[in-house]
């Protein structure tokens, strides 16, 4: 079954390497992207940043949704993700790893669900899963009037 679910997201450039997100929620926050120096000034995370926060927040929300469905509800759950930067082949800098280390408390009364949930979680989510198999991205650079300007479009 090709099931698929669409959903879009805004950048706008401010200055510097400053960028504000505008998510399709509409109750939700705009956040505000940078980098660190000495290109940015670090006023908010950036794209690898993301990127860790996205695959620590899918995978340890994964283990709860499981958890919750099995009826264990852990007193505490969080995670601490680590990204390593590695240069490429070409001498590009690139994320070559995440390190995930997530911590769960309150749960021992049930070690069977808990159990079935730690073999389970990780196939259910969504970014860790993409990101391990390498999402395609189509690119598309547009001018002020629509017109594609690179030959790599969707």
């Amino acid at each position: 079954m090709d099931e698929k679910h669409e959903f879009t997201i805004t950048l706008e450039h401010r200055e510097d390497f400053e960028f504000g997100v505008k998510f399709d929620w509409p109750d939700t926050a705009d956040l505000l992207l940078d980098e660190p120096e000495p290109l940015g000034h670090r006023k908010g995370p950036n794209a690898s940043r993301i990127a860790a926060a996205a695959v620590g927040n899918c995978l340890t929300a994964s283990l709860f949704f499981c958890l919750r469905k099995s009826k264990v509800e852990p007193t505490k759950l969080g995670a601490t993700v680590t990204g390593i930067l590695r240069r490429n082949e070409r001498g590009r800098m690139r994320i070559g790893e995440f390190r995930v280390r997530i911590r769960m408390e309150g749960t021992g009364e049930e070690p069977a669900r808990v159990g079935r949930c730690l073999e389970l979680f990780e196939d259910y989510c969504v970014v860790t899963d993409s990101i391990r198999n390498g999402v395609p991205v189509a690119v598309e650079v547009v001018d002020e009037n629509g017109k594609v300007l690179t030959d790599q479009g969707a």
